[in-house]
């Protein structure tokens, strides 16, 4: 066996397959650094799994079948994916960010697998520009941390005059 034999992953890209780890860290070291779910490790898995997925659909198309049908089967399980990491406390539900990252972790590997490498580093970065910005204009705007979009630490924070007395 030649070297080139031992280190093919042919019908795979390498390309790709470094694209794939690339984004998912990109988007995977602003969760992680903020202590979030969805860090650089299960970023990177998500977007290498939906490019192998759709990349392979892509290998066993005919004219009698539709590779667009894998691309919905692989949502729908990232999907349940992202359902696991949202959960309900105190009244309020954690985790929608981290659940939709996932799903936009997934676009990025079809991105991918579609041979949209460039567009895929771009679009992660613009993920990580909504996360980190959104968050940023949060804590210095009272406005946009009404109701649900509350700190989750700030739903048990006293209002301002409701202080128990001792």
């Amino acid at each position: 066996m030649t070297y080139a034999e031992l280190i093919s992953i042919a019908p795979f890209e390498w390309q790709a397959v470094g694209t794939s780890v690339l984004c998912g860290a990109i988007i995977g070291l602003e969760r992680q650094i903020r202590g979030k779910p969805v860090g650089i490790r299960t970023s990177a898995l998500i977007t290498l799994g939906t490019y192998i997925f759709i990349a392979a659909s892509m290998l066993v198309s005919t004219a009698a079948t539709d590779p667009s049908r894998i691309i919905g089967q692989v949502i729908t399980g990232i999907g349940f994916l992202g359902a696991g990491v949202m959960l309900a406390r105190d009244g309020m539900v954690l985790g929608v960010t981290s659940a939709a990252t996932i799903w936009s972790l997934a676009a990025i590997g079809v991105c991918i697998a579609l041979g949209y490498d460039v567009v895929a580093i771009k679009l992660s970065i613009v993920i990580v520009v909504v996360l980190v910005g959104v968050d940023t204009m949060e804590d210095y705007s009272q406005v946009l941390r009404r109701g649900v979009h509350k700190k989750y630490q700030d739903w048990f924070e006293s209002p301002k005059g409701n202080e128990k007395q001792e």
